[in-house]
């Protein structure tokens, strides 16, 4: 009778063989790979993100680890990552705004001081979470550390902060009472906007109230914001400023304060924040891309940022103001053509961005706070206090404004100016429902 192998042996054997194969496919990869946390990454692409980095980070003067997982670094205000753009290498610092944009109150009416007086003395005020754990000195400004295992996962080193572009086009018809608009759609963007047109501006304002929209997949977003534009829908320039959920720029879906430009439609231009050189800032208080808190829930106190664009007229500088008393940077005039002079129109509301906008079935991502747009300020994404700056001194109410919206059944507006001392506007909605299938 032959020896042979009981039938532990035999799995123990097939187990080692096993073991032995995936060593091999393993030390394969590494051959043509780098693993990093569990993951494989290309040699080309590692090289890619220590150049990012390289380009991004500066030498800290202090470090802070905030609570909900983020690093700030308060770096030299001599040596942020701005100057890295070639048309600011030889930029000289503006340290503060040539007039105060915060006395602006001359032009304002009753109600908008009575307004402004309540909102200064009410819970309502947004922060940001880092600040429970330190602060940065004077002459630093806070810079939410960009990690490599956020670069690594981006689908695009170049791209990474950057809006995703789209030359697809394809054709919208929004409706409100008696106005009608069309609106050329960027393809994969989704937009619930009310907006002016037709002179020349040289600022927007907005209180936005602050929500945690649900975004469904990490490639997808989504904003609420006050926006300056200038140039042909296919190459537009613009300033934006307001809060956002993006997992693909920040790593995660907290709700985070925001800037973003770009000079080509997002094609090649711009950024979120401080993710590529161009946006200078001067504020040692506010970290762009740092979380705020606390965050407005449907029927509850209503938290909200106050975000102020305006065009500095001695130095064109685009400033970005933050809760009417913090100025926390700008975009200088060198970045831009058209916008080196003004804006041809302005936006207050939400965008999501998903491949899956158009289509069925349609993105889960929300806007606003995902319920559709309402006239009770303490349900849906909501925007007050809406301001524009032209020629003229002084802050105003636009003339005449048009609400657009690119999927009604999606995410919807709601414009209300009758029966209230100040004009005010609603967004928002679920993405999928049975509207939006």
């Amino acid at each position: 009778m032959g020896k042979g192998l009981c039938s532990g042996e035999v799995i123990r054997l097939r187990g080692m063989k096993m073991m032995v194969i995936m060593l091999g496919v393993t030390v394969t990869l590494i051959r043509f790979g780098v693993l990093v946390e569990g993951d494989l990454f290309s040699k080309q692409k590692i090289l890619e993100v220590e150049r990012k980095l390289t380009q991004l980070r500066r030498p800290a003067v202090k470090t802070i680890q905030s609570e909900d997982g983020d690093i700030i670094d308060c770096i030299d205000i001599y040596k942020q990552p701005a100057f890295g753009h070639p048309a600011l290498r030889n930029h000289t610092i503006q340290m503060a705004p040539t007039y105060d944009a915060t006395k602006e109150t001359k032009t304002m009416g009753k109600m908008d001081r009575w307004k402004k007086r309540n909102e200064e003395q009410s819970p309502t005020t947004v922060k940001q979470t880092w600040h429970k754990s330190g602060s940065c000195p004077q002459g630093t400004i806070p810079v939410r550390r960009i990690r490599k295992k956020e670069l690594l996962r981006a689908s695009s080193v170049k791209d990474h902060g950057r809006k995703k572009h789209s030359s697809t086009l394809s054709r919208h018809v929004s409706e409100f009472s008696d106005n009608k608009t069309v609106n050329l759609q960027r393809a994969n963007h989704s937009k619930a906007i009310l907006f002016t047109d037709g002179y020349r501006y040289n600022g927007a304002k907005g209180d936005i109230k602050v929500y945690n929209p649900a975004v469904e997949l990490d490639d997808e977003y989504s904003t609420s914001q006050v926006c300056l534009i200038n140039g042909a829908y296919y190459d537009f320039e613009s300033v934006e400023s307001g809060w956002a959920v993006n997992p693909s720029v920040y790593g995660d879906r907290q709700t985070r304060f925001f800037v973003y430009w770009t000079v080509d439609g997002s094609k090649k231009t711009g950024c979120f924040d401080l993710t590529c050189p161009g946006f200078v800032q001067t504020s040692h208080e506010i970290a762009l891309g740092a979380a705020i808190y606390p965050i407005s829930v449907p029927n509850g106190l209503p938290y909200q940022i106050i975000v102020y664009i305006y065009k500095d007229p001695v130095t064109s500088n685009w400033w970005v103001q933050y809760g009417e008393k913090i100025n926390v940077g700008y975009w200088p005039p060198e970045l831009f053509v058209a916008l080196s002079y003004h804006a041809t129109s302005a936006e207050w509301g939400g965008e999501v961005y998903s491949s899956r906008v158009g289509t069925t079935p349609h993105t889960k991502t929300d806007m606003g706070s995902g319920h559709f747009a309402d006239s009770v300020w303490g349900t849906s994404g909501a925007i007050r206090r809406i301001r524009i700056h032209e020629n003229s001194p002084g802050l105003k109410f636009p003339d005449i404004v048009t609400t657009l919206m690119d999927e009604f059944n999606c995410y919807n507006v709601r414009y209300l100016s009758d029966y209230v001392e100040d004009p005010e506007f609603y967004y928002g909605g679920p993405g999928r429902n049975y509207m939006c299938p």
